[in-house]
Parts: structure tokens; C-alpha cells; sequence
């Protein structure tokens, strides 16, 4: 690494010079490349992640019920909208990896750019209290949170699908798994939705098994509202 690893990336991108140097080497050290890595950093990175977008969250949607609160942090803290910004950073190309982990890809993937980003923020806590992480770190996500849907709309696809077809009197959607593609740890899955007694049908595919089904549902939804349901 450079001598001025990470800290010309730090300025870079965030426009921040560490107090304590030190603290944003080990946030940026994934355990497979030292025994001094960012797991403990991270755990507290996770709190200030959550406190910081459940304040934003609660401000933002003053009538939100505390169950849609909590759906919709969801949506900004979850692993992948975390791995995200992070790659959105670059913070892929500044981190310390084991061999093992920089032949697979390591730097690509989700959990552990996810984990990083958390490291970083607990680096920032520590290093500069909660008023300079909030001016650092909630822009990162404003886009996600204007992006958010209106509360009443947060029902998942698959559940809006059921409820769709119960309400008319009809059987519940069936998910068909119809292959997986791709190295175990970047799988691609790909998903057949039908509702039997219309005749329709739709495909998703996703990182995941669940994540495929949901968009299978959402466009089988979208065919159905839209009278758009084959013969």
C-alpha cells in the first residue's frame, strides 16, 4: 500500500483528515488480511448507521407508524443499499483483503463492502463525535431516502400479489425456481410466477431466491392491474 493509504482516498471522498490515523487503518482492514481488523468497528458503525437514518427517517415522515419506520430504515441500512454507497466511494479499491479473499472478488461483494462502510462510520464516530459523522455520512444517503416509497405503499410485491388474488377469489401465485446461475459466492437466480386460474405469468431473477420472487410478483402485479394478464 501507499504510504498515504487512506487517508488521500479520506480526503478525496469524504473531505476529511483523521485525528487518529490509526482508527481508519483498521476500519479499512477486512479480517482476512490481519488479526487487527474492522469487526469491532463495524459493530459500532452499525449503531451510528441506524441512529443516524432512524433521526432522518422520523423527521422526515412525521405520520409514519412505528412499524413503517421500520420497514423503511430497512430499506436504507440493509446490506445492500450499504454496499452501494460504499462502492459508490470506491471504498472496494482502498481496502486491505487476505489473497483468498482478493482472487474471489472480495472487493466487489455486498457483506463485505457493506461491513466497511460500517467500520468507516464507527472510525468517524470516534474520531470526530456524532455532529461530524451526521454532516459526513446522512448526504451519502439522501438520494435512498427521498427515493422511498410513501409508507402506505410498503407491503412487499409478494404480499400485495396475494392480497390482489385473495380479494378476487382466486388461488395464490406458485414460485417455480428455474435455475441458478454463477460462482456460489455471486449467484443469480431466476424465478417463474404464475397465478394458475388467469393464466399469467411473469420472471424475476435476483441475488437471492427471495429477492428473484419479488420481482417476479412485482411485474406479475404490474400485468394484472394493468389488464395487461395473458389469455
Amino acid at each position: 500500500m501507499q504510504n498515504d493509504w487512506p487517508f488521500a482516498w479520506l480526503r478525496e471522498r469524504l473531505a476529511y483528515v483523521p485525528r487518529e490515523p490509526d482508527l481508519f487503518v483498521i476500519a479499512l482492514t477486512h479480517r482476512s488480511a490481519s488479526s487487527e481488523n474492522n469487526e469491532r468497528l463495524e459493530f459500532l458503525g452499525d449503531a451510528v448507521i441506524n441512529l443516524l437514518m432512524t433521526d432522518r427517517l422520523y423527521g422526515e415522515f412525521p405520520t409514519a407508524a412505528e412499524g413503517d419506520l421500520s420497514r423503511l430504515r430497512a430499506r436504507v441500512v440493509s446490506e445492500e443499499p450499504l454496499a452501494e454507497v460504499a462502492a459508490g466511494l470506491g471504498l472496494g479499491e482502498v481496502l486491505q483483503l487476505g489473497s483468498g479473499e482478493l482472487k474471489t472478488g472480495g472487493f466487489r461483494r455486498h457483506s463485505i463492502l457493506a461491513d466497511a462502510l460500517e467500520a468507516l462510520v464507527g472510525a468517524l464516530y470516534l474520531d470526530a463525535g456524532l455532529d461530524a459523522v451526521r454532516r459526513i455520512v446522512v448526504p451519502l444517503f439522501d438520494a435512498r431516502v427521498r427515493g422511498l416509497p410513501h409508507p402506505e405503499e410498503l407491503k412487499d410485491a409478494k404480499t400485495r400479489l396475494q392480497e390482489h388474488l385473495q380479494a378476487r377469489g382466486l388461488p395464490l401465485p406458485r414460485y417455480h425456481l428455474g435455475g441458478v446461475e454463477g460462482e456460489p459466492h455471486e449467484q443469480r437466480f431466476h424465478v417463474r410466477c404464475d397465478a394458475p386460474k388467469l393464466g399469467a405469468h411473469s420472471e424475476g431473477s435476483g441475488s437471492s431466491r427471495r429477492r428473484a420472487e419479488q420481482q417476479a410478483a412485482e411485474r406479475l402485479l404490474a400485468q394484472l392491474t394493468a389488464g395487461g394478464a395473458p389469455p
